[in-house]
């Protein structure tokens, strides 16, 4: 089995609810994923709008989530720690947790990459994706993706 990442509240390439977005509440999404390969040490998700007009925007960043879970809840905490050692990175709102689709106008796609790592990443709380992503080089044994849109 391939690695997949899914939602309980979009499909792949469908509407993200206003819910999740900058216009509702604000909260991150349900996420849930099957298929970690064996080997796994940590997993990692980055959330990211390619078609932001200043260049991709960065609206997630969480690792070293443990391999034994299987899925984020709706609204996690932003804390820069999570329970089973997971970290918040910083997005380009600059906090740490989610922060979601708020388009200055169109419709965007926001990409969900989730990642298996054959390692725990040395990572403070607090690191920029180019920090996780150079950490994540030569460790990712897969990859999955989910891609909603929203549009103001």
């Amino acid at each position: 089995m391939t690695l997949q990442i899914s939602s309980s509240v979009f499909s792949e390439g469908q509407m993200i609810p206003r819910k999740y977005t900058c216009d509702g509440a604000d909260i991150s999404p349900e996420l849930s994923w099957r298929g970690v390969p064996d080997g796994t040490r940590s997993l990692a998700l980055i959330c990211d709008d390619p078609d932001a007009p200043m260049g991709t925007w960065v609206h997630w960043v969480l690792f070293n989530l443990p391999t034994g879970q299987m899925g984020l809840p709706t609204k996690i905490s932003s804390d820069a720690e999570l329970a089973g050692g997971a970290r918040h990175g910083t997005n380009d709102f600059g906090r740490l947790g989610y922060g979601g689709p708020c388009p200055p106008g169109g419709t965007h796609r926001y990409f969900f990459n989730f990642y298996a790592l054959d390692t725990e990443l040395e990572l403070a709380s607090g690191a920029t994706k180019a920090q996780l992503e150079a950490a994540m080089q030569d460790h990712i044994l897969a990859q999955a993706q989910l891609m909603g849109k929203y549009r103001r």
